[in-house]
């Protein structure tokens, strides 16, 4: 058995490269040269919130309209977990477009303003987040304990866990706001609903998506909706948007006029053709999903695949108003890009 003192000069060791690995990688990502029109890189995460970006990459809707403008792009496509991977991400420049909640995004844009002026570029639908729990003894959010773990893709800044702020301010007062952070987990959804359904981890709830919230109810006996983020913000909303720097659109002005356009065609196409939706996203995803419960998800009447934001305005308003944020927006135009697209959000 190691002693206490080896096992800390093995963490220093660890420690002390993980530095030296930071910053090599701060050092090439400051010595790379801003690239030119014709690239653009595109980061999303788990779920059938991507499906739109599904749909993008299977049928080369980017290339099409690049095209359409008399421009080959390349597209390059990343699966990252949690808002801050990705807002860490697009900072570093190693990715253009960031895939991510309305909470990250809020994040970014507060921090960034009069800097890198990260803005929303489109949503990627209205959708209903559930906070599921496999403990029998919850029922709401003033049930949970100590005891109780909740998984969700990053603390305090995913958009997971700012509705549950938002849910715990309306319970217990905005001074309680993150009374329930101390129960979180960053947990990539995929293994919180493995956990969620086979019970007996610490990890007993999960604020997830589809089609992970709907696999957990459906797959443990015990699991049910604690928490519907409609609920908590009056109505349908975009949770997940995508987002880039000033920087990025102006410099590649028909590179980022060809990826908007293609999340437009994208999302046409998803509401005409369900079927045909389904089976790109299992296989871009490799999912073993079942192909009925995945229909049913994208059929599902609260699920819109659009691309202008809605009902966005009164999380950012309460981050404000706890002090999660700095600067106040008067409107979802101030934290999203003004283009043809996204016209009529809010």
């Amino acid at each position: 058995m190691k002693s206490p003192q080896s096992r800390a000069a093995r963490r220093t060791s660890l420690i002390r490269k993980l530095g030296l690995a930071g910053l090599i990688s701060a050092a090439l990502a400051a010595a790379a040269p801003a690239h030119a029109e014709g690239r653009i890189r595109i980061a999303e995460q788990f779920g059938i919130v991507y499906l739109l970006l599904n749909v993008v990459q299977d049928q080369k809707l980017v290339e099409k309209h690049g095209k359409n403008d008399g421009l080959d792009i390349k597209v390059e496509f990343s699966q990252l977990s949690g808002g801050a991977a990705v807002n860490d991400a697009l900072l570093s420049g190693a990715i253009d477009i960031a895939g991510a909640g309305v909470g990250p995004l809020l994040t970014i844009w507060d921090r960034t303003r009069g800097r890198q002026n990260v803005k929303g570029v489109a949503s990627l639908g209205n959708f209903p987040y559930y906070l599921v729990s496999n403990n029998p003894a919850v029922r709401t959010i003033a049930d949970f304990t100590d005891k109780d773990r909740i998984a969700l893709p990053a603390v305090t800044v995913s958009v997971q866990a700012r509705i549950l702020q938002m849910a715990a301010a309306k319970q217990f007062g905005d001074k309680e706001f993150n009374r329930l952070d101390r129960l979180t987990q960053a947990v990539p959804h995929p293994d919180a609903a493995a956990a969620v359904i086979a019970g007996g981890t610490e990890i007993n709830a999960h604020f997830g998506n589809p089609p992970f919230q709907d696999k957990e109810l459906a797959g443990n006996k015990n699991a049910r909706i604690v928490l519907n983020s409609y609920d908590v913000q009056g109505g349908p909303s975009s949770a997940t948007v995508l987002y880039a720097t000033e920087k990025f659109r102006n410099e590649n002005p028909k590179t980022y006029r060809a990826f908007t356009a293609a999340l437009a065609e994208a999302a046409q196409f998803v509401g005409a053709n369900p079927e045909a939706a389904a089976d790109i996203y299992l296989k871009r995803n490799k999912s073993g999903l079942d192909r009925k419960l995945l229909l049913s998800i994208i059929k599902n009447p609260q699920i819109q695949f659009k691309v202008a934001p809605e009902n966005t305005l009164g999380m950012a308003q309460f981050l404000h108003r706890v002090g999660a944020i700095r600067q106040q927006p008067a409107s979802w135009k101030d934290y999203f890009f003004d283009d043809p697209v996204t016209s009529g959000g809010s």
